[in-house]
């Protein structure tokens, strides 16, 4: 494949702001999906006091071929970590936190009741922060749902990631359906705004990508995003098309047509980047 494009490529930010948020981090002993995940855009949300929290440790019990995440034998839950988080979201003055996860398939209800105290915890110390859960498929256990929606945040995202023809060559372990009637569940059941994601260049074509928004339009998703997958190391997928600029705004206006009423499609868009903009336009 050839080089990264210009457009991809983003500069450090080192300033007193990023120096806070890191601290902050460091001495809460806090984990962030921005380093996790080599996010490209971690320096321009730590230069904003912004971050998105990753919890119940760095090891993940899948191996998702396009995420930099380690598979391991994952950590014990801490359960002073939703104490500390909702400590650095009071600390770093935030209006707007975005919580996600490893995936946990070892516990019984997938770390849902972890997520539901963590939303407790940072509604008690910042009553007004505006809460966005991304979470794992929970294995399509409706009660662990429901244990997410009982704790009511703002909005509630899960990744469909990509295409269903690449589910067995991106994410073997997850399943295309089973994230779609997991979004669906939510609609149906709830309030709470309903998000979700995609990464484009990983082979699917333009039809493929219009078929899953017409899945998302009959299901009620709320919040669409698309950004360029960028292989983070040579032992994962590699990338077969880097999208111009120009594409994400021919695919957006393609959903919208379609019915999708909120997309944010752009090259370096990941699912919780600029999350209180699209959250603010609904």
């Amino acid at each position: 494949m050839e080089r990264l494009p210009k457009y991809l490529k983003c500069g450090i930010i080192d300033t007193e702001k990023t120096k806070i948020v890191r601290h902050i981090l460091k001495e809460n002993c806090l984990n962030t999906v921005c380093e996790a995940a080599r996010c490209p855009n971690k320096s321009e949300c730590y230069s904003k006091n912004t971050a998105t929290f990753l919890i119940m440790g760095n090891n993940c019990t899948r191996n998702c071929r396009f995420c930099n995440i380690t598979c391991a034998v994952p950590e014990p839950l801490n359960p002073e970590e939703p104490k500390k988080i909702a400590l650095a979201v009071k600390k770093l003055g935030l209006k707007y936190a975005v919580i996600t996860s490893v995936t946990r398939d070892d516990l019984p209800d997938g770390g849902a009741e972890h997520f539901s105290q963590v939303i407790s915890e940072i509604k008690k110390e910042t009553p007004v922060v505006k809460i966005e859960v991304l979470t794992p498929d929970f294995k399509g256990n409706k009660n662990s749902i429901d244990t997410v929606i009982r704790a009511n945040p703002d909005v509630f995202n899960h990744n469909i990631e990509t295409v269903p023809s690449l589910y067995k060559k991106a994410r073997p372990q997850a399943k295309y359906e089973r994230s779609i009637d997991f979004l669906k569940y939510i609609k149906e059941n709830s309030n709470i705004l309903t998000k979700t994601g995609l990464m484009v260049g990983l082979g699917e074509t333009k039809q493929e990508l219009i078929n899953v928004f017409e899945d998302l339009v009959k299901i009620k998703c709320d919040i669409v995003t698309i950004g360029q997958y960028i292989s983070p190391t040579k032992k994962h997928l590699p990338v077969q098309k880097y999208y111009e600029p120009f594409e994400y705004d021919e695919l957006s206006i393609i959903a919208r047509k379609i019915g999708i009423k909120h997309t944010f499609f752009s090259p370096l868009t990941r699912s919780s980047y600029k999350a209180y903009d699209v959250f603010s336009e609904n």
